[in-house]
């Protein structure tokens, strides 16, 4: 497993290091005004409807159900299942992008309503959102075929498609001059990368014999429990992305910039949660429910609590750096061209803020494995309605106060509580044992984060007076130094308070 959940690690942290350089692009071009906001929102409603229908309930719902029948029927009737998957997927994929074309104005006045008050960025938006929907198509045939590989063990390609979207948007800005704004060449970026990641995925599906074709739809029984594992999770993805439409909704309400210091911090914010819990979640997800059709409850425990484990390993550093450098990580990663150190400043709290929920939103996909493997997409729904609730009802509260700062806030509370609602379900229902172990596990990791943020506090004191004599980078060096004194910091703790031997043993298995 760990070798998987390196791969795909790996190939998340390059697409993420792509997508900084394209973040740097995007604010040096684009910085944070009007025309960066209008293309935040045309950037994030397909991403939205991505998330809900593609990435979030479709994985759910797909990866166990497919595993399950290649499993206990076989690889014709794996594939038979696909084709008629992929049929039923591609027809309603082509009816929302046609109903969202032809209703992107009623749609924009919906979900950017802030907007409205200046006609020219609401037509903006809508003209970006036109050309960046029907990415949504594209990306949830990759999800498709991602889902596919993944079952066959094959993880790079899928891991790797998104490199596509930051090079092709980089591309397109490097030729923003030859674009009507930087916000059209930002969105034409965004629909090329949808082509190249659909070509890759189908390219290496196909070469493996799994790449499906149209079929018939039967509603047979795989098919009929598919759907009744989708309804749910659908619900549950939703219950996330309404929380993250109301972000977008209210953000519109706030002054000109709130958009983008919400999407900056949640780039970085979006790290560890890519490189880590969608990694370890994509490879511990098909684990568990091949584990569990062989009849291994014990061994998918056991996959489970080391998932946790490793989510801890290395989103605590993430943790101690939000919280108490963000402002620095924030200057030396944006602030230069139409992107101010003003600007940075309100990306940097925003990020603070966001960094709350950093270890809950790592560690939910994991936590929601054992339901998924097991087919139960309706327990984490309930997790994830309450979570949301709480967290909408937060936002209206702390906008006025603390304007993105609260939106980001609210959603760091909200997904808490997802996440500890889940935890108590799972133990409930025998998936999760909390033993002594894992419990010492996590108070020795929250003893090694406050460690570390003492440390990266004390060096940006202790080292402001020093990197101010500095012609030039200094916000580049201050964060370089970080990271040496932040990498021997945590490693050291780490090795003094779990032993060689646990590291030994997690790495092994």
């Amino acid at each position: 497993m760990l070798r998987r959940i390196f791969t795909v690690g790996g190939f998340t942290l390059l697409s993420r290091l792509t997508g900084f350089a394209r973040d740097i692009m995007l604010a040096a071009i684009l910085g944070a005004g009007p025309i960066a906001d209008a293309f935040f929102v045309a950037l994030r409603l397909p991403n939205h409807f991505r998330a809900i229908f593609a990435e979030g309930a479709f994985n759910a719902a797909f990866v166990p159900a497919y595993a399950h029948v290649h499993g206990e029927k076989g690889e014709a009737s794996a594939k038979l299942f696909a084709d008629r998957i992929f049929t039923l997927l591609f027809v309603s994929q082509l009816v929302l992008l046609a109903a969202a074309l032809l209703f992107m104005p009623q749609m924009m006045s919906i979900l950017a309503p802030g907007f409205t008050d200046d006609p020219a960025q609401r037509g903006l938006a809508i003209e970006l959102t036109r050309i960046t929907f029907p990415y949504l198509l594209l990306i949830t045939l990759v999800t498709l075929y991602g889902g596919i590989l993944n079952v066959m063990q094959r993880f790079a390609s899928a891991a790797a498609a998104s490199i596509f979207l930051n090079i092709s948007m980089m591309a397109t800005l490097a030729l923003a001059a030859f674009f009507p704004t930087a916000g059209h060449a930002a969105a034409w970026g965004v629909l090329i990368s949808g082509f190249l990641q659909y070509f890759l995925l189908a390219g290496d599906l196909s070469l493996h014999g799994g790449l499906p074709r149209f079929s018939r739809p039967k509603l047979d029984a795989d098919v009929r429990s598919f759907f009744r594992a989708l309804g749910p999770a659908t619900l549950g993805s939703m219950g996330t992305q309404i929380a993250m439409f109301a972000d977008t909704i209210i953000a519109t309400f706030l002054p000109v910039g709130a958009l983008s210091a919400l999407y900056y911090a949640d780039r970085l914010y979006q790290l560890p949660i890519g490189v880590i819990g969608i990694a370890i979640g994509t490879v511990l997800l098909p684990e568990m429910s091949r584990q569990l059709t062989a009849g291994d409850d014990a061994g998918a425990k056991a996959s489970q609590r080391r998932a946790f484990e490793f989510v801890l390993l290395f989103s605590v550093p993430f943790v101690a750096a939000f919280l108490t450098v963000s402002d620095v990580i924030m200057r030396a990663m944006f602030a230069r061209g139409a992107f101010s150190r003003a600007d940075a400043v309100a990306a940097g709290a925003t990020l603070a803020a966001y960094s709350i929920a950093l270890v809950p939103s790592v560690m939910i996909r994991s936590a929601v494995a054992p339901f998924y493997a097991r087919k139960d997409t309706a327990t984490p729904v309930k997790a994830s309605l309450i979570g949301i609730a709480v967290n909408v009802a937060l936002k209206v509260v702390l906008m006025g106060p603390f304007a993105q700062v609260g939106l980001a806030f609210a959603t760091a509370i909200g997904t808490w509580i997802n996440l500890l609602l889940l935890i108590f379900f799972s133990v409930r229902a025998g998936y999760l044992e909390f033993d002594r172990a894992l419990t010492a596990a996590i108070v020795k990791f929250v003893a090694v984060g406050v460690l570390l943020g003492a440390a990266l506090w004390a060096t940006t004191w202790f080292g402001a007076p020093y990197l101010a004599q500095l012609p030039t980078l200094r916000d580049e060096a201050a964060l370089l130094l970080l990271i040496i004194v932040g990498a021997i910091v945590y490693g050291a703790a780490v090795l003094l308070l779990f032993g060689p031997r646990w590291l030994k043993r997690l790495v092994r298995g």
